[in-house]
């Protein structure tokens, strides 16, 4: 009877040592970072199951950006823009990659401009490598406007043989005229002005040097005199010489973070939809399918 009493006021001391003590919880599963680089094999396994194997890829360049910006402007912007994007709605994003289009500043110090057959090349072994990863919905999210007719044209020439990966290019950079924001104090606002200026004093402003954005003239000089609808390599070079095309005195913080965001917004839009999609691959597994005996394609 006296064991019985002990065992149970033992007992009774456990109980009461215990209460009140919350339930011990299950360790927290580890944040999944967006950047590829820093996960581990585990954990990039994980984070591809999480981004329903969507991955995103900043594309930008090294070129000079006027006398005010860094070279690196179009890859510091698309990352910062495409990471935020990642964070908000997940997709892993690729490292820094800035192996694109940019022969026509190659008479600029700090230029990197990769041959036409290498730029080809890379980029499809990048998908492909990616594909092999786990990537089946790749998003090229382009900074940099030399990039506007190749990006394109290396998605297109992706019908030219069967992969199982979709290629989808994202070229909005900033929100077009009358959607609102700060008003823009300038006309002419293509390269290293205005705007690029703006975003870049919310993506790197330890880099941006404003006071020397009057150092050097971002106006067209008009030196062409081939009719509208007559195009040669040689244009851009002919209109702004200087490869700054606008006026960076004039950016803003207000101006650069209302386009930020918006830019973050646009590419976040674009990873909802890609993850979504599931028409794509299938009607290009299609296409493949028929591309192979195209004289029993039904018309």
């Amino acid at each position: 009877m006296r064991k019985n009493c002990r065992i149970t006021l033992f007992l009774l001391l456990a109980a009461s040592l215990t209460a009140g003590r919350p339930a011990q919880a299950q360790a927290p599963q580890p944040k999944l970072s967006v950047h590829w680089e820093e996960l581990t094999g585990p954990d990039f396994i994980g984070a591809i199951k999480r981004a329903q194997g969507t991955c995103v890829l900043p594309f930008g360049i090294i070129e000079k950006h006027g006398p005010q910006l860094p070279l690196g402007t179009d890859l510091l912007d698309v990352r910062y823009a495409s990471l935020h994007a990642a964070e908000q709605q997940y997709a892993v994003v690729f490292p820094e990659y800035y192996f694109g289009q940019i022969f026509e500043a190659r008479h600029e110090p700090g230029t990197v401009a990769y041959s036409r057959e290498l730029q080809l090349a890379l980029l499809q072994e990048t998908t492909d490598e990616m594909s092999r990863n786990g990537c089946k919905k790749i998003l090229i999210v382009n900074g940099h406007g030399g990039n506007e007719s190749f990006l394109p044209y290396f998605a297109q020439s992706q019908m030219a043989k069967p992969h199982d990966y979709v290629i989808y290019i994202d070229d909005q950079r900033s929100p077009r005229a009358g959607a609102g924001g700060p008003p823009k104090k300038t006309t002419n606002d293509q390269h290293a002005g205005e705007s690029e200026t703006s975003k870049m004093m919310v993506a790197r402003p330890d880099l941006v040097h404003q006071e020397r954005s009057g150092t050097e003239s971002g106006a067209d000089q008009h030196r062409g005199t081939l009719p509208a609808g007559i195009y040669t390599g040689i244009w851009w070079y002919t209109r702004f010489p200087e490869h700054y095309a606008g006026d960076g005195a004039a950016a803003t913080i207000e101006l650069g973070q209302y386009q930020m965001n918006w830019w973050i917004d646009a590419i976040g839009q674009a990873i909802v939809a890609i993850k979504a999609d599931d028409v794509s691959l299938r009607l290009q597994n299609e296409f493949y399918e028929k591309a192979t005996h195209p004289l029993d394609t039904k018309q």
